[in-house]
């Protein structure tokens, strides 16, 4: 088995001055290389805490996370290195900084990785050539759609050539026509063996993936596997 996430016994605690809010309770969960999988939850449920340590963008108050080999019980110096070289995000918003063009943005996770400006061109064509951008490398985010956007962002988090692909809420700022488009690009990605976890409140979303992970009051309520993952959207 070629894990690529594995938690063990993960709790989130907040102090709130003098009382604490669980986030998470003992939430285990693996996933394989290869996999697409959605984590589905209302608002308050325990996801979104779930995808920053997931992320790396936050650390377990206890319990252990193992990211394709690696320990994350690390300094911030350290998590911030496995970030930008195990895990692409795409985010609801973007993300995209407005004064750069699009190959520049796509540019920005390589800069951290100490490759030359040709190899970094390089990589952020090849990305692009794959989201189907090729012809908008000159363009600022201004100058695109929605759907465009959001490609610029998959482009990016494919970069780095990322263990993990990490989508949080892809479709919530497009409407229902682009936001199919981008959830059949996903499909496409993993066939071509990206392992992508997707962040969604959105059950006809969280239904696009091979599985689904619900997630309730901080513990993980249902993990199953979706047997119509082939009908589109």
């Amino acid at each position: 088995m070629n894990l690529v996430i594995e938690m063990k016994n993960i709790n989130k605690i907040y102090k709130m001055g003098s009382s604490e809010y669980r986030a998470l309770s003992d939430v285990n969960l693996n996933i394989e290389k290869g996999e697409f999988v959605s984590i589905v939850g209302p608002s308050g449920a325990g996801k979104s805490t779930l995808m920053n340590i997931i992320g790396c963008l936050d650390v377990a108050t206890s319990g252990e996370y193992i990211l394709d080999g690696e320990d994350t019980n690390c300094n911030d110096d350290k998590l911030s290195e496995i970030r930008n070289r195990k895990i692409g995000f795409i985010f609801q918003n973007y993300n995209l900084l407005p004064k750069m063009n699009v190959l520049d943005n796509v540019e920005l996770p390589l800069i951290y990785q100490g490759l030359s400006n040709k190899e970094m061109k390089e990589k952020a064509l090849k990305s692009l050539e794959r989201v189907g951008l090729i012809s908008h490398v000159k363009h600022k985010p201004a100058e695109l759609s929605g759907g465009q956007k959001q490609r610029v962002a998959i482009a990016r988090a494919l970069a780095t050539e990322p263990e993990l692909l990490l989508a949080d809420e892809p479709t919530g700022a497009l409407d229902s026509k682009t936001g199919k488009e981008v959830i059949e690009m996903l499909k496409g990605l993993n066939k071509e063996g990206n392992t992508i976890v997707l962040i969604t409140h959105d059950n006809e979303i969280a239904h696009q993936a091979k599985r689904i992970i619900t997630v309730k009051d901080g513990y993980i309520q249902s993990d199953e596997l979706n047997c119509e993952y082939s009908k589109v959207i």
